[in-house]
């Protein structure tokens, strides 16, 4: 048996290391550690250690600890691993989330580490063994779930086996077979073609052939013959999916123990909170399909033990599901779902160490005399180009009106605006539309104060002022009998000045009072013929900076009197009606959260969502609607295939997401919300992923897709029309900023919130202006009088409905892929005298032929 000093000194090593970490354990007790190479690859017959670990942008560290048990391991190796997973957490400080996972119902999150999947491998681990295989290949038959990550398990290989909701994979030594049940999700089926190749790479050396069959097919082709020949013949399918043991949690039925030398006390109470726990005892809390065991703080490691052993020996007595999930949190680990069963449990502050670091080194230097220059903040970078086109519209109950570009760069709290910004991006015009809505405005709930970083870069310099000039602020406060509060150049008033630069600061205009003065800012203060220059003893240089450029912008004609700080005149706080205590410590800014991604489903008024771990862009599959928290906004990504039918359903979405605040992260209901069109996604969203553009321009369904890549083939097209019009249906407002006289729809990214609206509202709009089909059959056409730019097909492929019907085409261009002469036939005309038609006449020609 090895000590606990052992796996200290061996584990402490690893706590710099970010990343996964694995041991597999031999018969003798002894753990050995996993080349990465090996990661993924577990025998059925032994346990293993998995340690992940993350470094937040708080700058903490974060460990999750996984021991996994395959379904032949024995109780000697289940209960040393439950052992070793203790030592390692407290070689880590106590600060680990331990979870005990079983051979094929592994969570989520431990399967994310190990994308596309794992297959356990008959037999027991050995170092001696690895890389060895056998030089028989056995026929296996696995069944494959899920819509983000697979849980792969390996069936009997009978015909009884198959069902009409799962993806099956049949794999024989030189051909994997892919079988997909008529009620499995295309998510699913996507998902299985990823488990395709990994055992076409990893057990094939690549070279297999590779067939897919469809629930139902009849021995009409070879492939569908051969594979029901190996399971005797073909037999029609029986059921669905067998039901599964994995049961709900049932709030009503959680209950807490007290553990204490092995045995159970339960803790009785109407509703449990933090202070039933105790920071010398360890708990159960039994919640069905899960069981969380807590352990305090000040308890011994020989304690938890003891505990874990009785927890693993009593869910075996009882005869528990082998799917019930256990989770071990030490006192300070809680994750959120332990804490939602707990009626109330207090929050505890996470600092930013960074920050809060930065700032006392900052101020040493700067006492002993140094010029203290800050770094540029990556948080404030706006990932586009800010020296676009911008264009402001004040909203008022009569419509909207241009506001002139030299007074664009001026907002006021009591009116609501949009605004438009045009960028270039990807070789094309992209458009972005925020409704900045003012915080006393009447046409909806306020969001000021609540900009995002993007907002504040693309106007460069901004004042907000206080009070509006639209009508129906006016008349707003004449009703309610208020002071008009609007801006005067000739009052008093107080503008707090912040930003990261020339290219990026606002002047908000705050409560002309002493209380709203921040020893972290720099002010503005004015008063009839005085105007004020404040420095706050703990701004920078770089803040002073701003001060001299925003006192140009609102009052360049008269001189400010610099003040700094504890040297302010009578006069001065005269004007902010008499001296006040006021925040005199560093402002230390909150750090950026980490992003999380979650799939997003509205049915009947009822939000659902699921965390999807480890991220990347493989999971932002076509058919689904995501969200992606990233604390201070969201993005409502949403693919051309799913079932959402308009932004305004995508930012209802949004709301409920922050309403529903899963993570327990204090969402604000105010935070932003962007609406990420599939195929559209700009750069300030695509930076949280490993971005291929190639997968943003490829046709079809997810399966589709994963099917020709499997195979080779590329379905990949330069930035075509995504085909908008399709996806979302047509919204209009009544009034439109740009003047023209037309109703702006869905499609054009302009949203207007009426005043039942209580959610902010920021979208991306996904370019018209990009290259579409039709120019790029113009271009050709222009040059050489031909358009072979693309694949060329017979009409009678092309027309709706087809009795062969083609896939892998944009569906929304069908007349693009006919020949030359073709077209001419159909349509009468050229291709070029057709695409310089009005896109009504366009639509209504290609109707009459069956090709819209």
């Amino acid at each position: 048996m090895l000590s606990s000093s052992w796996f200290f000194f061996s584990f402490l090593f690893f706590l710099v290391r970010r990343g996964l970490e694995v041991w597999g354990m031999e018969n003798n007790g002894r753990l050995v550690p996993m080349p990465k190479s090996s990661h993924g690859k577990f025998f059925s017959g032994s346990a293993y250690i998995i340690l992940s670990t993350a470094v937040l942008k708080s700058g903490l560290t974060r460990h999750d600890i996984h021991y996994w048990l395959g379904k032949d391991a024995n109780e000697v190796d289940a209960s040393m691993a439950s052992d070793k997973a203790i030592e390692l957490d407290a070689a880590l400080g106590s600060r680990a989330v331990q979870y005990r996972e079983v051979q094929g119902f592994e969570t989520e999150k431990f399967l994310s580490y190990f994308k596309p999947c794992i297959i356990p491998l008959e037999g027991v681990f050995s170092s001696e063994l690895q890389g060895l295989g056998g030089k028989s290949y056995r026929v296996s038959l696995l069944s494959c779930t899920g819509d983000h990550v697979v849980h792969v398990r390996e069936v009997p290989l009978s015909r009884s086996s198959l069902n009409h909701s799962d993806v099956f994979i049949l794999d024989t030594q030189s051909k994997i077979f892919l079988f997909s049940g008529r009620n499995s999700s295309m998510q699913e089926r996507a998902k299985a073609l990823e488990v395709v190749q990994y055992i076409k790479e990893n057990q094939h050396g690549g070279r297999c052939e590779v067939a897919t069959l469809e629930d139902g097919m009849l021995v009409g082709n070879s492939d569908s013959g051969e594979f029901w020949s190996l399971f005797g013949g073909y037999a029609p399918i029986t059921g669905d999916r067998p039901g599964t043991d994995q049961m709900e949690t049932n709030m009503s039925s959680t209950k807490l123990f007290w553990i204490n030398k092995g045995k159970l006390f339960p803790m009785d109470a109407p509703s449990l909170n933090r202070g039933m726990l105790s920071s010398d005892k360890c708990y159960m809390l039994n919640c069905d399909a899960e069981i969380f065991v807590w352990m305090g703080r000040m308890t011994l490691v020989s304690e938890r033990k003891t505990s874990i052993s009785a927890i693993e020996e009593i869910v075996h007595s009882q005869g528990r599901s082998t799917s019930t999930r256990t989770t071990f949190l030490t006192e300070g680990s809680e994750n959120v779902k332990f804490k939602s069963y707990f009626s109330c449990w207090p929050e505890t502050l996470t600092t930013n160490l960074y920050e809060e670091g930065r700032g006392k080194v900052a101020a040493i230097f700067k006492h002993q005399g140094y010029d203290v220059k800050e770094l540029p903040d990556n948080s404030s970078q706006p990932f586009i180009d800010c020296c676009g086109d911008l264009k402001v519209w004040r909203v008022s109950c009569h419509g909207v009106s241009l506001v002139p570009a030299g007074e664009q760069g001026k907002l006021y709290s009591g009116d609501c605006y949009i605004v438009q910004y045009t960028y270039t991006g990807n070789e094309r015009d992209n458009h972005l539309f925020y409704a900045w809505l003012g915080k006393n405005s009447i046409l909806a709930q306020i969001f000021e104060g609540k900009e995002p970083v993007l907002f504040f870069a693309i106007f460069k310099s901004l004042i907000i002022f206080k009070g509006g000039m639209s009508p129906a602020y006016k008349k707003s406060i004449t009703q309610r009998g208020l002071t008009d509060e609007t801006y005067d150049k000739d009052s008093t008033a107080l503008f707090r000045v912040q930003g990261t630069g020339p290219d990026n600061m606002q002047a908000i205009q705050v409560d002309q009072v002493s209380t709203s003065l921040n020893s972290s800012y720099c002010y503005i203060l004015q008063d009839g013929s005085f105007i004020f220059a404040w420095t706050g003893s703990l701004s920078l240089p770089s803040d002073h900076d701003l001060l001299n450029r925003m006192l140009d912008e609102i009052n360049p004609l008269k001189q400010p009197m610099l003040v700094r700080e504890g040297s302010e005149p009578d006069i001065f706080w005269s004007a902010l009606g008499g001296k006040a205590e006021y925040p005199r410590e560093k402002d230390i800014k909150d750090y950026t959260e980490d992003p999380h991604l979650f799939t997003c489903v509205f049915t009947e008024g009822d939000y659902k969502g699921k965390e999807i771990f480890n991220f990347t862009q493989d999971d932002l599959t076509t058919e689904d609607v995501l969200v992606l928290d990233c604390h201070d906004e969201i993005y409502v990504w949403i693919g051309l295939h799913s079932n959402v039918t308009s932004k305004e359903q995508a930012l209802n979405l949004g709301k409920k997401f922050l309403q529903a605040d899963i993570l327990q992260e204090g969402l604000s209901i105010d935070a932003a919300v962007y609406v990420i069109a599939e195929g559209n996604e700009p750069p300030f969203f695509t930076r949280f992923f490993h971005w291929d553009d190639s997968k943003a321009y490829m046709h079809g369904n997810s399966y589709e897709r994963k099917l020709a890549i499997l195979k080779g083939s590329s379905q990949n097209v330069e930035a075509p029309d995504r085909g908008f019009r399709k996806a979302f249906k047509r919204y209009s407002s009544e009034h439109t900023p740009d003047g023209s006289g037309r109703k702006l729809s869905i499609s054009d990214g302009l949203y207007v919130r009426d005043g039942s609206s209580d959610s902010s509202l920021v979208m991306e709009e996904p370019s018209f202006n990009s290259r579409k089909v039709e120019e790029i059959i113009l271009e050709d056409c222009e040059d050489n009088d031909t358009d072979d730019v693309l694949e060329k097909l017979p009409y009678e492929l092309l027309k709706v409905p087809s009795s062969m019907p083609i896939t892998g085409i944009d569906v929304t261009r069908r007349e693009a892929y006919l020949s030359a002469q073709e077209f001419q036939e159909k349509f009468g005309m050229s291709k070029k005298a057709f695409y310089q038609l009005p896109k009504w006449r366009q639509n209504k020609l290609k109707s009459a032929l069956s090709l819209f």
